[in-house]
């Protein structure tokens, strides 16, 4: 028997009967078919499934859906507005900060979080708060100016170019 459960989606509202153990990467990915969100080690190790619920970037595969109750949640789908990337999806484009893509979508989520919490946060400190995410590809260099483009607001400049 399910339980029902109503919570925001990227902005718009969802209900749902899920099992009580479902997760809530789980039903982002197959109630919902929000695949962006990537379920990797399913040991909240590697930071694929990170979303934001209620503006704080959580891994989703460390939570039930249920624990989302009255949430709202954003996935990777949910930060781009009017088709237009978000300045963080658009840094990690321009600075090629991905090379398979698995990892990205996290490393994204994160990394908005990052800079809402410390808009000047200098490299080791940006590194330190990656630490919850695992890249097997890029080596983080990448990733890392991506962060530091879209901190600078070369996104917003090199858009105008």
């Amino acid at each position: 028997m399910g339980v029902p459960i109503s919570l925001t989606v990227n902005g718009k509202p969802v209900s749902a009967d899920v099992d009580p153990r479902t997760l809530l990467v789980e039903l982002l990915r197959e109630k919902l078919h929000l695949t962006g969100t990537h379920q990797g080690c399913d040991t909240a190790q590697c930071g694929a499934c990170t979303v934001h619920l209620d503006g704080r970037a959580v891994k989703s595969c460390s939570m039930l859906a249920v624990q989302a109750q009255g949430s709202a949640v954003t996935t990777i789908e949910g930060l781009s507005q009017d088709g237009a990337l978000h300045p963080m999806q658009a840094a990690f484009r321009e600075c090629h900060g991905l090379q398979c893509g698995f990892c990205t979508p996290g490393m994204v989520m994160s990394a908005v979080q990052l800079l809402q919490d410390k808009p000047d946060a200098s490299e080791q400190q940006i590194r330190e708060g990656l630490e919850g995410n695992i890249c097997r590809c890029t080596g983080y260099h990448n990733i890392v100016q991506a962060i530091q483009f879209c901190q600078r607001g070369s996104v917003a400049a090199s858009a105008r170019a």
